[in-house]
C-alpha cells in the first residue's frame, strides 16, 4: 500500500507545503440548470473513444440502428464498446484525423429523430460483484473526468487490500462546471452508484472529494450521504490540481501512489463523480453511455452553459445551440489547463468530453518566452515535485538516463509549470515529450534485454 519514498513525486508522510497554483476558476455556468440539445442533423461516432484498443465497427453503410445499439467493440480487455446514441440509418464508415495526427474509423449516422430504443436494452440483474463488472461491460461507460479508461477494467481489482472507495468530485480546471452539475442535478444515481459498488465490492468507507469553494454542493451531498455511515464528504482545499489522482489521494489519505504504480497501490479505488452517476443511471434504466453533459464557455460564446449533448454531436453544432459573440480563433476541449486544441469544427464530442471552450482573439493571451530566470516557481509549484526546467534541458539534450533520475514520467500534465512560468518557458510540453522519451527508452532496453536472453 502507500509508501514513504524519494524526492520525486512521493511524497512523505506528515505536513507538507500546498503545491500547485491559484488559478481563477471563472465557473459562470455552475448555478445555470443543464440544458438539452435537439438531435444534431448527423452523429459521429469514432471509435476510439477511451483508453485501450480500438473498437472495430459492428455496422455497414444502409444498416439501421437504435438508440444503444452496438456499433463499435474490440476483443482486447482495455476497450470499451460503443454503442449508438440516435435511431436512424448508417450513412458512412470513414477514417477521421485525430488532432494529433493519429487516424481513426468513424461511423456516421443520420439520425429519423424516433429515438427508438434498441430491444436488448433491459435492466442488468446485479446480483455480487462480478455481475457487476460483466454489467459494466455492456455498459460503454468509461472515466467521464476527461481519461477515459474502460470502468469494467477499473472495477476489476483485487480488494483485499482496498479500504477506501474515492469519488473524485473537485473538479479543479477553470471553466468546467459539468460534475458540480452532476451533483446539484442527479444526487441520486452517484449514491445509487457509490452504495452498490460499496455493498458488492466490501469496502468499508467511501469519500466523495469535493474542492471547499463549492459550499452547496458539500451541503448538498452531506444530506444525500446522511443515511449512509460508510461514505463521507471529504472537503480539500480551493487548489489546482486538487483533482489530479496523486494529489487528491495524498490530501485525502495521506497515502502515495509509488512511482509506475497505480492508485489501488495506496489502497484506494478512484472514480470520477460523473462516472459515478452514469454507473447508478445504468443499473436503473440499462442504457448504455449515449451522451453526456459538457461545459461549453469562453468569451467567443453568446450563451455560456452546461449542455446534455448526444456523444457523436460534432462541436460545430454545439457551438450553434450556444451562439457565438465574437469571431473564434481558438476551440478547446476540455479544460485550459489539461484540454487540447481542435482545429476541426466537424469532429465530434465524445464520451470523455468535459467541456468545450470557445474563445475570440481578444480572449486568447499571447505571451512572449524569455530566458529563464531561475526563480524555481516550477519547482516550489510542481504537485510531483519534480524539476520541469532540468527536464525541458535534458530532453534537449535527448539524455534518456538523466530524465529517468528525474522521473519525468511522473508529470501529470497539469500545466501547472507553464502556468506559474514568469519567463512563460513551455515546460508542460517538454516534459510530455521527455515522458514519451523515458518510456520508449525502457521499452528498448526491455526489448533489449530479451533479445540478449534468447
Amino acid at each position: 500500500m502507500a509508501q514513504q519514498g524519494t524526492r520525486h513525486g512521493i511524497w512523505p508522510f506528515g505536513p507538507r507545503k500546498l503545491r500547485g497554483a491559484d488559478i481563477p476558476h471563472n465557473k459562470v455556468t455552475a448555478d445555470q440548470q443543464t440544458t438539452c440539445m435537439s438531435l444534431p442533423s448527423t452523429i459521429v461516432l469514432p471509435m476510439q473513444q477511451h483508453i485501450g484498443a480500438k473498437c472495430q465497427p459492428q455496422v455497414a453503410k444502409g444498416d439501421h440502428v437504435d438508440v444503444g445499439t452496438l456499433v463499435g467493440h474490440a476483443e482486447a480487455r482495455t476497450s470499451a464498446d460503443i454503442f449508438s446514441s440516435v435511431s436512424g440509418t448508417v450513412v458512412e464508415i470513414r477514417n477521421i484525423f485525430y488532432s494529433n495526427g493519429d487516424t481513426d474509423v468513424a461511423v456516421v449516422i443520420e439520425p429519423d429523430g424516433a429515438q427508438t430504443l434498441d430491444g436488448s436494452i433491459g435492466v442488468p440483474d446485479i446480483s455480487d460483484y462480478q455481475s457487476l463488472i460483466a454489467a459494466m461491460k455492456r455498459s460503454g461507460i468509461v472515466g467521464l473526468g476527461g481519461a477515459g479508461f474502460p470502468t469494467d477494467l477499473k472495477l476489476d481489482v483485487d480488494f483485499a487490500h482496498i479500504d477506501r472507495w474515492l469519488v473524485n468530485a473537485a473538479e479543479c480546471e477553470p471553466y468546467i462546471s459539468s460534475d458540480y452539475r452532476e451533483m446539484m442535478e442527479h444526487a441520486d444515481t452517484i449514491m445509487h452508484g457509490l452504495t452498490t459498488c460499496l455493498d458488492l465490492s466490501g469496502v468499508p468507507q467511501a469519500s466523495i472529494c469535493i474542492e471547499e469553494d463549492k459550499t452547496e454542493a458539500i451541503s448538498f451531498m452531506k444530506k444525500q450521504a446522511a443515511s449512509d455511515p460508510r461514505v463521507e464528504i471529504a472537503v480539500l482545499p480551493e487548489r489546482y490540481p486538487q483533482g489530479a489522482g496523486h494529489v487528491l489521494v495524498h490530501n485525502v489519505t495521506g497515502r502515495s501512489i509509488p512511482r509506475g504504480g497505480h492508485v489501488t497501490d495506496a489502497g484506494v479505488v478512484l472514480f470520477n463523480v460523473t462516472t459515478m452517476s452514469m454507473i447508478g443511471k445504468f443499473l436503473q434504466d440499462g442504457v448504455p453511455l449515449t451522451k453526456r453533459r459538457i461545459t461549453v464557455m469562453g468569451d467567443a460564446v453568446a450563451h455560456p452553459q452546461n449542455v446534455e449533448v448526444l456523444v457523436g454531436t460534432p462541436i460545430r453544432e454545439v457551438v450553434e445551440h450556444c451562439g457565438l459573440a465574437k469571431e473564434v480563433r481558438k476551440i478547446i476541449v476540455g479544460g485550459p489547463m489539461m484540454g487540447y486544441s481542435q482545429v476541426d469544427w466537424d469532429y465530434p464530442i465524445v464520451r470523455q468530453n468535459n467541456g468545450l471552450l470557445v474563445f475570440s482573439e481578444m480572449g486568447m493571451e499571447k505571451p512572449r518566452t524569455t530566458a529563464c530566470i531561475r526563480c524555481g516557481a516550477c519547482i516550489s509549484s510542481c504537485p510531483m515535485r519534480l524539476y520541469p526546467r532540468e527536464i525541458q534541458n535534458s530532453y534537449r539534450r535527448g539524455d534518456a538516463e538523466a530524465l529517468d533520475k528525474l522521473a519525468a514520467d511522473l508529470c501529470m500534465k497539469c500545466g501547472t509549470c507553464s502556468y506559474v512560468c514568469p519567463a512563460k518557458q513551455p515546460l508542460t510540453q517538454a516534459t510530455r515529450l521527455a515522458c514519451d522519451q523515458v518510456k520508449a527508452a525502457r521499452k528498448a532496453a526491455r526489448r533489449a534485454a530479451q533479445k540478449k536472453g534468447a
